[in-house]
């Protein structure tokens, strides 16, 4: 399970917006010097973001808590929405290729379609698990305060 703390910002029906603030571990990590991560999250500059997700644990605005989503529900989405296109984009484009008795204007048609086709298909398979990929609100982080005595 993938998490990430966040703190609520608003409550909309049976859900909540679950604000984050994008944490970078690239200071610790050893691969720091090579990685695309890193080059993303500074040019990010650690912004903001707002996920909505199902109210299960009562949280009210202003509550600390930490949400995850499933490697596996990640690694699954990652493929539908990334993969799938993309490989399609490249059978098409082979395709388009013979068909046109070798031509690059039927390889270049062939991929634009694939990979319309591959968003559409992507879509069409993101709408049919809807829920599965969706991050889920874990617990609300208790924080105790220490009282002055």
């Amino acid at each position: 399970m993938i998490t990430e703390n966040g703190t609520v910002v608003a409550l909309k029906d049976d859900r909540v917006w679950v604000q984050t603030i994008r944490q970078s571990a690239c200071e610790s990590c050893s691969a720091r010097s090579g990685c695309g991560q890193r080059v993303l999250a500074s040019a990010t500059g650690g912004r903001a973001n707002q996920v909505l997700v199902e109210n299960t644990v009562r949280a009210q605005v202003g509550d600390e808590v930490t949400i995850g989503i499933d490697e596996q529900a990640l690694l699954g989405a990652s493929l539908i929405v990334y993969a799938l296109p993309l490989l399609l984009m490249v059978l098409a484009s082979i395709v388009g290729h013979q068909l046109s008795g070798g031509s690059d204007p039927g390889a270049i048609l062939g991929a634009v379609v694939g990979l319309l086709s591959g968003f559409l298909l992507s879509r069409r398979m993101q709408a049919r698990k809807e829920g599965q990929f969706e991050p889920r609100l874990l617990r609300v982080n208790r924080i105790v305060s220490e009282a002055c005595t």
